[in-house]
């Protein structure tokens, strides 16, 4: 019986890169386990022996490993748009965005588009300012052509408007006197 635990003791421990990975995940454990059961299985038939060998990560002492396998780093791929990570503020933040894109190219689009419009139709609307008579009353002179001027003691004078000419009008400055509105 002493020859069997003996033979026990000195099978040879796992490597240190097994043991930390199975020490790492429960399913690692259970596989590494399960992967030493039938080494020691064939250096002894006894069901202690058996036994003992499944709890032998926890019960049998070794030496500290100070070997630790590097770490391996996974390939990271360029980060995915996933239709989870957008939350609603992202989401109106997006939609803003383009509607006003949308907005800034199709306003001045439609306002192009209807002076294009415009200047292929002909133009028979007559000036407000003047009512399509091309020309608007003097506003020194109401139209007379005379200025008069109140001196003090009863006296007057009266003189020719200088903003007129004497004319009593003045060519509208909306329509240049043609008497059409301008677009």
């Amino acid at each position: 019986m002493g020859e069997k635990k003996h033979a026990v003791q000195n099978a040879p421990p796992p490597p240190a890169r097994d043991v930390l990975r199975a020490q790492s995940h429960p399913d690692r454990r259970a596989a590494a386990d399960a992967a030493q059961q039938p080494a020691m299985a064939a250096t002894s038939s006894s069901p202690l022996t058996t036994l003992h060998s499944s709890s032998f990560l926890s019960s049998a002492p070794s030496p500290p490993c100070n070997v630790a396998a590097p770490p391996r780093r996974r390939r990271v791929p360029y980060p995915r748009i996933r239709a989870i990570d957008l939350d609603q503020n992202t989401i109106v933040a997006i939609s803003v965005g383009v509607v006003s894109i949308a907005v800034g190219i199709g306003v001045p689009v439609f306002y192009e588009t209807q002076i294009d419009n415009a200047s292929k139709r002909e133009n028979t609307q007559p000036c407000f300012p003047c009512s399509g008579s091309g020309a608007q009353v003097c506003r020194f002179c109401a139209g007379k052509g005379i200025v008069t001027v109140v001196l003090g003691a009863g006296e007057t004078e009266e003189s020719k408007c200088v903003n007129c000419e004497g004319i009593g009008s003045l060519t509208c400055t909306t329509c240049q006197g043609s008497g059409i509105q301008p677009r």
